[in-house]
């Protein structure tokens, strides 16, 4: 899982969240900076307000959080979320004595980013591609 702190430059580099069941992510500033949240049926859903999209915490009585709006949020996307976004860009994950590697080919052109784990890797290319899009 990529820490909040790579999420934060996703978000800022124009990464774009459509919550959907499963989905990980955080509440930073509101002492929950480690905590990890996840979308599901039963306890955390989305529901579209008037103001927007916000993220409800159902039946969780102990807490004095009940709606979060989905602005203040951080998605920690997933491996797999990550090498989707990437979409045909994408080459290749390799792994070697030091971590991972994921190859992508921008514009005729293949590029390489490294990871300490996979999800790392995927979010550094993702960045860049990001990047290249808004330039």
């Amino acid at each position: 899982m990529i820490g909040t702190h790579l999420a934060q430059q996703l978000k800022e580099a124009g990464l774009i969240w459509k919550p959907a069941l499963g989905d990980r992510f955080a509440i930073p500033d509101r002492d929950l900076d480690e905590e990890v949240f996840v979308l599901s049926n039963m306890t955390i859903e989305v529901h579209t307000m008037p103001e927007g999209k916000v993220i409800g915490f159902n039946g969780t009585t102990e807490w004095a959080l009940d709606d979060v709006e989905i602005d203040e949020t951080i998605w920690l996307p997933r491996e797999d979320q990550l090498r989707e976004l990437l979409g045909g860009t994408f080459r290749g994950l390799r792994r070697d004595a030091d971590g991972y590697e994921v190859h992508i080919d921008l514009l005729g052109e293949e590029r390489r980013f490294a990871g300490a784990t996979a999800d790392e890797a995927y979010a550094s290319a993702l960045l860049h591609l990001l990047a290249s899009i808004t330039q």
